[in-house]
């Protein structure tokens, strides 16, 4: 009795003696199986799951993920809206460094969770610090969400259980006295730099992209509108803030509003498009040059903290400003953050609740300083 002819598919055995299964795809291309099999009975199992997949409309053109990896995450990259500069420096450096020596060649359907669990471990074994291990792991996934997303292929193979995660340590806090003890060593073109990071929460580019424009007349607030990016090869780029609630107005605590005024004279052009912050011949601060420029590792190991960051300047003023008994709201607000949840509560943050903020740092400024200068004029009549 001949063998019943197959509904869905064909079977043939080659010379070698394993067997080829091809079926005819939902478009009418004739199509093989991506491997041959031992047995007859293989190769109609896998004839019968096709069937099933394209019953159900769940089958996948296996063409779609013949895409080197490579070509599909630059043009993700290159698609991707809303980027800000700096995140798309940031991203095509870490696959230049971190993803195209390795993967960069492999079809997206060729890519398996073996693969990705590989290409990890080599990083580490590398040497690649934890930081940026991290982002990359986080800029292969996403970029794989989205191949899940164009039906490019059937399921993300980044699986490693917390590879995109890393807690950095807790930064260091500086006292006010710090605070002022930094502002006094610093070269003098940078004192009122360092009293706005600590006691306006702005972050660097924001610092650095301040406008004379940007100041009020009497020096009581301060509007972001604009942040300065340093890209990987040199570029400086003036772009919008981080987020829509980095776009804001935020209060100068009153005790240092003479220091920003001195500056002014000092060290600003009365054009009101003027750089606030310069370097020393009048061109824009450069992050890469600044710690040498304002002999940043020496001047915070004076004021007893070695190791103390720029960055960690804001991450004192959100402490302190906490310290007044400042609400979430008002924090956020207040320190520009960006994210959805941020955002709803920053609507509910009043420019009053700010000054108070303010007020109440500059209080603590003043006191500092008058301690100070008791303790000098003690030792003076000593």
């Amino acid at each position: 009795m001949p063998p019943k002819k197959r509904r869905f598919g064909r079977v043939r055995k080659l010379p070698s003696g394993r067997f080829q299964a091809r079926y005819r795809d939902p478009d009418g291309t004739d199509r093989p199986a991506p491997h041959t099999f031992a047995t007859k009975t293989d190769a109609d199992r896998w004839l019968t799951a096709v069937e099933a997949d394209i019953l159900r409309g769940t089958w996948r053109n296996p063409d779609l993920g013949r895409v080197a990896l490579g070509d599909y995450l630059t043009e993700w990259i290159d698609h991707r809206p809303n980027l800000r500069p700096r995140t798309v420096d940031l991203y095509r450096w870490l696959y230049r460094r971190y993803i195209e020596p390795t993967l960069s060649t492999v079809l997206l359907s060729d890519l398996t969770p073996g693969m990705v669990r590989a290409w990890y471990a080599e990083l580490v074994a590398a040497g690649a610090t934890a930081t940026m291990t991290a982002k990359a792991y986080r800029l292969l996934h996403a970029v794989l969400v989205t191949a899940v997303d164009d039906e490019l292929i059937r399921r993300n193979p980044c699986r490693i259980k917390g590879a995109g995660e890393h807690h950095t340590p807790e930064r260091p806090v500086a006292t006010i006295a710090q605070v002022l003890d930094i502002a006094s060593r610093v070269p003098a073109r940078f004192r009122a730099l360092v009293l706005l990071a600590a006691f306006t929460s702005l972050r660097y580019g924001e610092l650095a992209a301040l406008r004379r424009s940007d100041i009020d007349p009497r020096c009581q607030t301060v509007t972001v509108r604009a942040t300065l990016v340093e890209m990987s090869d040199g570029r400086m780029i003036f772009g919008p803030p981080k987020s829509a609630a980095g776009r804001r107005a935020v209060t100068i605590p009153a005790a240092i509003r003479p220091d920003l005024r001195r500056h002014l004279r000092d060290f600003t052009a009365d054009d009101a498009d003027a750089l606030i912050f310069t370097g020393a011949k009048g061109a824009a601060l450069r992050r890469s040059n600044f710690q040498k420029a304002a002999g940043w590792s020496a001047s915070v190991a004076a004021a007893g903290l070695p190791g103390f960051h720029f960055h960690d300047l804001r991450h004192t003023g959100n402490t302190l400003a906490a310290g007044t008994g400042a609400s979430l709201a008002d924090l956020m607000a207040r320190m520009g953050h960006g994210s959805t949840r941020a955002a709803m509560i920053y609507q509910h943050a009043t420019a009053e609740r700010d000054k108070s903020i303010a007020g109440a740092l500059s209080a603590s400024i003043a006191k500092e300083r008058g301690r100070a200068r008791s303790g000098h004029a003690g030792k003076a009549k000593r």
